[in-house]
């Protein structure tokens, strides 16, 4: 009587056990998704050229997610199901029928609080570190149910085509620039980024995506030098800009011959007239064309990042854009492309406060015609769309459908915009607010 006792109480302890044994299974599979879904690659990569093997681990294992996934699910739900049958058992032989229900209410508890939300919390509060630790058993269980997961994929797969839908294992889901663009966006909702960071960033990333034209000064505002203007003319003209580059044409302005640089202009006239004591009446042989620089045309579509790489490899800071019929459409300056990125870049020369967004008294905004979308839409937190037009004005006349006239007003893409000031076709001047 008693060995039929013992063996009783010792199957029920096996028993027990063998449960306890997997739940810590359960929420170690649990834990581990969890943590290698969540874990950031970027920190991981930052980890694993620490040296950190577990990260280098987990970076391998987590490149495939599908098979990650269906492995530790599968391991999962072995170890759930074989849990909650032995505890079904247990508890049926100890209190008969009602065994199933309560066996039921016990493993539901145990499961939910010790092996999903305890393993996934400190998973998700220690993502990087967790994914690290758990990587090794984990490429393991991803190898030895590597077969069975193929099987499992390959159904899967085949019924979601049945149902008409595309399954490309290679695509992602987000890419690595919207993560990032989201994350500073969500960043800067809840105050951990600042704006400016937030732009700059972002801005760098958009540089790819963005075209010269874009971005590049307009024929209209390019001030230029005429080759056959008397030198103390372009001297004097030099002296008063407030650039240090300017074009040089001949006879007409699409004609440019080069390119002078302020600095090389005053050597060689300094050179000419033979130091500081010598003749200035020698500049009148002068000819700027010998001085000026060869002109470095790119076409209007390369994007702001291929355009800055050749910036850097000619070492040059200036370059003429040209259309795809070789007409001049404006001028590009390195300058101008890491203004988008950092921001309005100005120095003593530039003209102050240029296209400055002002208020009026009923704080309406005040903005240039000339003024980009981009910069405005950075400047006052809006997302007005710059698909069809590079400055405000533009995006005016493209919504309009014509050309305005002084005080006539439009309401589109929830603003109203007032035109204030224009001259000839050019719109100057415009009073917006948001509805």
């Amino acid at each position: 009587m008693d060995m039929p006792q013992a063996t009783a109480d010792s199957a029920f302890w096996i028993s027990i056990a063998i449960i306890l044994f997997l739940l810590i299974l359960s929420g170690f599979f649990s834990g581990s998704e969890t943590a290698l879904t969540a874990a950031s690659r970027g920190k991981l990569r930052t980890q694993a050229d620490k040296g950190s093997v577990g990260a280098e681990r987990a970076l391998k294992i987590t490149e495939d997610n599908e098979r990650l996934i269906g492995s530790v699910l599968l391991g999962n739900n072995l170890v759930n199901i074989l849990a909650t049958s032995l505890a079904t058992a247990l508890f049926t032989r100890l209190f008969g029928e009602s065994g199933v229900a309560l066996a039921t209410l016990v493993m539901t508890l145990l499961v939910l609080i010790f092996a999903e939300v305890l393993p996934k919390t400190y998973a998700i509060t220690n993502a990087e570190r967790a994914a690290a630790s758990v990587s090794g058993p984990i490429s393991v269980v991803v190898w030895v149910f590597a077969p069975m997961v193929s099987i499992v994929r390959l159904l899967v797969r085949t019924l979601l085509r049945l149902m008409g839908v595309a399954v490309d294992p290679d695509s992602n889901i987000l890419a690595v620039r919207e993560e990032i663009a989201g994350a500073l966006q969500l960043g800067h909702s809840e105050g951990v980024v600042e704006k400016e960071d937030r732009d700059r960033i972002l801005g760098a990333l958009d540089l790819r995506e963005r075209t010269v034209e874009e971005i590049m000064l307009h024929r209209s505002g390019i001030e230029m030098v005429n080759g056959a203007d008397a030198p103390a003319d372009i001297l004097e003209q030099c002296l008063r800009s407030a650039h240090t580059r300017l074009p040089v044409y001949r006879d007409d302005h699409e004609n440019i011959i080069g390119v002078i640089h302020a600095k090389d202009l005053l050597r060689a006239m300094y050179k000419l007239i033979g130091g500081a004591d010598g003749d200035a009446s020698a500049l009148k042989g002068f000819d700027v064309s010998k001085v000026a620089m060869e002109p470095y045309f790119v076409p209007e579509t390369s994007t702001l990042d291929e355009q800055m790489r050749q910036f850097l490899h000619r070492r040059t800071h200036f370059a003429l854009v040209v259309d795809e019929y070789g007409t001049l459409q404006g001028l590009i300056t390195l300058e101008d492309i890491l203004e988008e990125i950092v921001g309005e870049i100005t120095d003593e020369f530039d003209p102050q406060a240029e296209h400055a967004i002002g208020t009026d008294a009923e704080g309406q905004f005040l903005v240039d015609g000339a003024m980009t979308i981009r910069d405005l839409n950075r400047a006052s937190e809006w997302n007005l769309p710059d698909d069809e037009a590079n400055t405000v004005a533009g995006l005016v006349i493209h919504e309009a459908q014509m050309i305005p006239t002084r005080g006539q007003v439009f309401l589109f893409h929830g603003f109203r915009f007032e035109v204030l000031a224009r001259e000839g076709n050019r719109i100057t001047k415009l009073k917006i607010r948001p509805l």
